[in-house]
């Protein structure tokens, strides 16, 4: 079972936090469910060209926020986030790309209603590119809510 994690080794981002990011996102969005089985360390590294030591440290770090279990001699699995835990960790990461958007916004002397416009306009042109659901690029924040 292979998931669709794509890494830029252009990024300043380091590879383990960009593996870590998406794999969080895959989970916390319901593509992985509950029990699925991860790739073992030593494949997810294989596949995606990077160090054992990467891959143990995002499942580490997934491990502890609580989102994999792994059991001895059987594997890595993904956990059973409550709906509430699921809905934290989907809006934590949305939020944190929001700051970060804002806050480049400012450094160019965005006005509050240029960022405004700019979210609307950005919005928009992901819902008329968004892909069907379950795959690649598809948001789901609770409801739809088209504006």
């Amino acid at each position: 079972m292979w998931m669709s994690i794509q890494l830029n080794e252009y990024s300043a981002e380091p590879l383990y936090h960009q593996i870590e990011v998406q794999l969080r996102a895959l989970i916390v969005s319901g593509q992985l469910s509950e029990g699925t089985m991860l790739p073992s360390i030593r494949e997810m590294a294989q596949h995606l060209k990077c160090s054992v030591i990467t891959i143990r440290r995002v499942y580490q770090d997934l491990e502890a926020e609580g989102l994999l279990v792994t059991r001895q001699g059987t594997g890595t699995f993904v956990a059973k986030v409550n709906p509430e835990e699921r809905r934290r960790h989907r809006l934590d990461a949305v939020t944190t790309a929001m700051r970060e958007a804002v806050a480049a916004g400012l450094r160019v002397q965005c006005s509050d209603d240029e960022l405004r416009e700019l979210f609307e306009t950005v919005l928009h042109e992901a819902r008329a590119n968004r892909s069907p659901p379950g795959e690649e690029g598809y948001g789901e924040c609770g409801k739809e809510d088209e504006g």
